[in-house]
């Protein structure tokens, strides 16, 4: 009888081990810092429905991209500019077969209410005196800064005010630079505009889409990675249509 309850019981607590093993199930994400206020709703209910724990970093879409080529150790690679994913998988750090264009980003000039700087007229109204400081991502690595320049060079006003241009390290910073009050006005993403911290701060105009080539955003599984039963569990997530009508409320466009 004790053997049989001996049994019973190392069973028992197999079975929890077990239980716990599966709840340990991690992912680890690099992601675009434009996703910042839409994927952490996204991040949770995965880990509800696929009894996983996902780990994710946001930053500049071109930084993680060096990082990975570099062998960083990242499951899923979530980018505002599908050109990274792209090279990635033609140097083999990728895997091609799980390439998938989630969304199309959207540029705003963005500025406190508080600034008394008329956003509306869009970048024209960047020669107001009242603009001192003009914040936008690094081109050099952020999709959003490289957009930025080129709405600036289409209006024709990138000489006249590139003086006044700070830049972020990533579109997440740039808002930062902005909402603190060290860059009047910025040119973000309308994901971040529309999300909780700057919402009720800010106010926003929409730059048209035919000033700057489209961010077209993509996310893809790391070859390196040791977990991509997971990492393919992850991106068929991002393809739900609750997922798509999710990340469409932060002002993302269907990727095409």
């Amino acid at each position: 009888m004790a053997a049989a309850m001996t049994l019973a019981m190392l069973a028992a607590v197999s079975g929890s081990a077990g239980v716990r093993a599966q709840a340990r199930r991690a992912l680890t994400v690099a992601a675009a810092s434009d996703l910042q206020a839409a994927l952490p709703e996204v991040i949770k209910r995965f880990e509800r429905d696929a009894n996983a724990t996902v780990t994710v970093s946001f930053g500049s879409s071109g930084n993680f991209f060096a990082q990975i080529q570099n062998g960083a150790p990242y499951d899923v690679y979530v980018s505002a500019d599908i050109d990274y994913p792209k090279r990635l998988i033609a140097s083999g750090r990728a895997d091609a077969s799980s390439l998938y264009q989630y969304a199309t980003g959207r540029l705003v000039l963005w500025t406190r209410k508080d600034s008394g700087i008329d956003v509306s007229v869009g970048l024209r109204g960047l020669s107001d005196p009242r603009v001192k400081r003009i914040a936008i991502a690094n081109p050099k690595f952020a999709p959003y800064g490289r957009a930025a320049e080129a709405a600036l060079r289409y209006e024709k006003i990138y000489d006249a005010v590139r003086d006044k241009l700070v830049l972020g390290d990533n579109i997440s910073q740039t808002a930062q630079l902005v909402d603190s009050g060290n860059a009047s006005v910025g040119l973000i993403a309308l994901s971040l505009a529309v999300g909780p911290a700057l919402r009720a701060r800010g106010t926003y105009s929409e730059i048209p889409a035919a000033a700057h080539p489209p961010i077209d955003q993509a996310a893809v599984i790391v070859s390196a990675s040791m977990r991509q039963p997971l990492a393919r569990e992850f991106l068929a997530y991002l393809k739900r249509p609750d997922i798509s009508q999710h990340l469409h409320r932060f002002g993302f466009a269907a990727g095409r």
